[in-house]
Parts: C-alpha cells; sequence; structure tokens
C-alpha cells in the first residue's frame, strides 16, 4: 500500500489479486487532477499484467471540470491499453454509467 499526500487530495494505493485500487480522498481539482493521473498512469505503466483499476471514490468530496477531465483521460488510456476501470462507492448524486 502506498500513500501519496497532497494538499486537499490524498490517494492511497492498494494491490489487488487482479489489479489496483487508488483510493482517492479529498478534492478532484484543478489543483489535484495531475496527481490521480499521474499515479494511475504510473500504475498502468509498472504494471503489464494489469487486468483492472479500481477508483475508490467514497471519500471523493468534489470534482470540478479538470477533475472529470482527468478521470475521462484515464479511462481513456487504460481502455486503450486493454484494463477496465470501475468507480466504486461513486457518491449518490453521480449517475450510472458504463465507466
Amino acid at each position: 500500500m502506498t500513500t501519496h499526500p497532497e494538499q486537499h487530495l490524498q490517494l492511497t494505493t492498494v494491490d489487488l489479486r487482479d489489479g489496483v485500487r487508488i483510493e482517492i480522498r479529498g478534492d478532484l481539482d484543478y489543483l489535484s487532477a495531475d496527481v490521480l493521473m499521474e499515479e494511475a498512469t504510473a500504475q498502468l505503466a509498472d504494471r503489464s499484467a494489469l487486468t483492472v483499476l479500481h477508483l475508490g471514490c467514497a471519500d471523493l468530496h468534489a470534482v470540478d471540470s479538470m477533475g472529470l477531465s482527468a478521470l475521462l483521460l484515464i479511462h481513456r488510456r487504460i481502455t486503450a491499453a486493454g484494463v477496465r476501470l470501475h468507480l466504486d462507492d461513486r457518491p449518490a448524486n453521480w449517475t450510472d454509467s458504463s465507466v
């Protein structure tokens, strides 16, 4: 397990049997979106056998347009690599999607 502190965003990366889970705590916004992008990209690059990436959203507070852009870019990158993305424990105000 690896924890990446940021002023208002904390990421905790946990190895799973079939993939990786990145727990997101705080705000995913203009100031912090790159931190999540870098972590997801690093996990993809470091693990050639990665089949699934879980993003834990239970403690995700606010998401601005840059945060949303980061989530979309992560989705594109890992899908191109043949990896599935799961947004776990999404806030109730998020609508269902195929992501």
